[in-house]
């Protein structure tokens, strides 16, 4: 069931144009990121549901409700910002009961509900602490109670893991994807971080210069890009120069795989779709000189300089005793599965 309904929302500053007829649904339940570089108009689309920014153009609609003309205190919206915004002179637990105060909820009710927030997003013992004796996932968590404890029917999160280190950003994900699925809300999230999105989201939308490029689960994003800037920005890739004659593309090994355009074209080789072996032995393949590598536990990820292209990018797993590709290295490279690769216009 659609429980968010974006219709051709536009929004410009000055003679800039943020945001250019987007569109785009969420089912009740769901948790939908939007994923694009900084200045694509994600934030802005996120504030123009939220009520902070008023569209020019468009509907906005909530649980079947057009929102657009409602101040944020009526949508029933509740948005985690990424700068966390906590009250540094107050409390934990009246951080938290600060928006049932302002609705002037009973003070016994105050009580109970914050008290079963801070056991819901694991702040048991904390109460009488300030945001500054707390860990940077220990204040996200005080910003998450402060918005849940409002009962919203539409959680907003604007790149709330953006001030946490690597291994707490993973955990965080993590906790907050449960917490979603337990508490049954309909999520929006807005990140800059492919990973972070392909992590914790249903769908993705990936947004370019005010536009939506394409929505989608991520494993369909991945492997199913329609545009080439979604190529290049969901997950690592090669874009490969080549032309298209007769709906084929011959490959950088000599391979072939179809091509749905003619003429000038550029080949997406994912980098685990790419072998790499030493240069003795077959003689298919085509020449190159490791230029990079990075050994990350079970995997390795190179870097191999061909003439007359960029270097390729390409990840394989390690065998557990297996050698690996110094710098300098002359190797021969491939594709692994010709029909995985994608082509695009160019």
């Amino acid at each position: 069931m659609t429980f968010v309904e974006i219709r051709q929302v536009t929004k410009s500053f000055g003679r800039q144009t943020v945001l250019d007829r987007c569109s785009l649904t969420v089912e009740k339940g769901e948790i939908v990121s939007l994923l694009g570089s900084s200045g694509s108009g994600k934030t802005t689309l996120l504030n123009a549901i939220a009520g902070f920014v008023e569209p020019d153009g468009g509907q906005i609609l909530i649980d079947g409700e057009d929102v657009n003309l409602l101040p944020p205190n009526r949508r029933q919206v509740g948005m985690v910002f990424q700068s966390y915004a906590l009250f540094p002179h107050l409390r934990v637990t009246a951080n938290i009961a600060y928006g049932l105060q302002a609705r002037r909820c009973p003070h016994v009710e105050i009580e109970q509900q914050v008290a079963r927030m801070m056991e819901t997003v694991g702040l048991d013992g904390m109460g009488d602490r300030y945001p500054s004796q707390l860990s940077g996932g220990q204040q996200q968590r005080v910003a998450l109670a402060r918005v849940l404890v409002l009962a919203p029917r539409l959680l907003l999160l604007d790149e709330p893991f953006s001030a946490l280190d690597a291994k707490l950003r993973r955990s965080m994900q993590v906790e907050l994807v449960k917490l979603i699925r337990r508490l049954e809300l309909t999520a929006i999230f807005v990140t800059h971080d492919q990973d972070e999105a392909l992590t914790i989201s249903d769908r993705v939308a990936v947004m370019r210069a005010g536009v939506i490029d394409q929505v989608d689960a991520p494993v369909t994003l991945y492997d199913k890009p329609r545009t080439a800037y979604v190529a290049d920005f969901v997950g690592a890739s090669n874009l490969i120069p080549a032309k298209a004659v007769a709906g084929r593309v011959e490959l950088i090994d000599g391979q072939h795989c179809a091509s749905p355009v003619a003429g000038d074209v550029a080949v997406l080789v994912r980098p685990e779709n790419i072998t790499l072996r030493p240069l003795e032995g077959r003689r298919d393949g085509v020449a190159g000189v490791v230029s990079f590598a990075r050994h990350l536990g079970p995997t390795s990820e190179y870097e191999v300089a061909v003439d007359g292209l960029a270097p390729l990018r390409v990840l394989v797993i390690r065998p557990s005793r297996g050698a690996t590709f110094a710098l300098g290295t002359q190797v021969r490279i491939g594709i692994s599965d010709p029909e995985a690769c994608k082509v695009f216009s160019r």
